[in-house]
């Protein structure tokens, strides 16, 4: 991933639903990537710990989510990335996962981030730090020393998913991709939470996140336009019916024709 590489997909799920759930969507994405010759990762979280009410649906949790990643693992030959929250995750997750990735809200915190960085390293893989809501850009550097120095060879990539605009709302800037990358390490952007309108689901009177999906492929194409290195995106064959964010989820039926696009955007932007 990064500078002469080509644009990498890592999509899938929001959260696990059940195991014949991620094999359809994986093997829909995975069918569309090969198609456009490009790298797929499949992505899907076994806990969402960050939930607005303690009654949202969190996923199967850690021994039947890794469990089932497992599978489409072996099933599809494709490889995993999905998040942790707490430092005892790390091993069975990096045994599991080929990208383990750190929350926005977690990125700061020290200890988690080092014990992701020392067990992702050991077994060859590759960490995904989401930036933070509230965290400038360049600031970005102390995250990534602080992982090299538990993990001197470790492969890092950053992820941008929007800042924090006033109360229930995010916003994307673009040059934050560039100047991320000058930090020596590829960008991705997550373009499904960019859209979040955090605590703002009127369905659920504020207990969920709220969202614009209609904004999901404007995020991504603007993202890539300015240099982005890979994209993250959540589908489901019934968006509305997902179990979580389902507002910024896209329907899976889309996904061809927005990688293609997103493939010609890369191809532009690299000659």
């Amino acid at each position: 991933m990064g500078a002469g590489q080509p644009l990498a997909v890592i999509a899938g799920l929001n959260v696990l639903e059940n195991l014949d759930l991620a094999l359809k969507v994986g093997a829909h994405l995975k069918a569309a990537t090969a198609e456009l010759g490009l790298p797929f990762v499949f992505k899907a979280s076994f806990d969402k710990a960050n939930r607005s009410s303690i009654k949202s649906y969190r996923g199967p949790g850690l021994k039947d989510g890794l469990v089932m990643l497992a599978e489409v693992k072996r099933q599809l030959d494709v490889p995993i990335a999905t998040d942790i929250h707490e430092i005892d995750q790390a091993e069975p997750v990096a045994a599991v996962a080929d990208i383990v990735q750190i929350p926005a809200f977690l990125c700061r915190q020290t200890d988690l981030v080092n014990a992701a960085a020392i067990a992702t390293a050991a077994e060859g893989g590759w960490l995904h730090v989401k930036k933070a809501q509230f965290l400038a850009p360049w600031d970005c550097k102390n995250i990534i020393s602080k992982s090299r120095e538990a993990a001197p060879d470790l492969q890092i990539v950053l992820c941008e998913r929007g800042s924090s605009f006033g109360y229930n709302n995010l916003v994307v800037d673009m040059l934050a991709i560039g100047e991320m990358q000058k930090l020596g390490v590829p960008v991705t952007i997550d373009a499904t939470h960019a859209v979040q309108l955090p605590g703002a689901d009127p369905r659920t009177g504020g207990q969920s996140a709220g969202g614009r999906r209609e904004g999901v492929p404007i995020i991504a194409k603007a993202a890539v336009a300015a240099g982005a290195d890979g994209v993250f995106l959540e589908f489901h064959p019934e968006p509305d019916k997902a179990l979580c964010d389902a507002p910024s989820c896209l329907a899976l039926d889309e996904s061809a024709g927005l990688l293609k696009t997103l493939k010609a955007l890369h191809q532009a932007i690299r000659a």
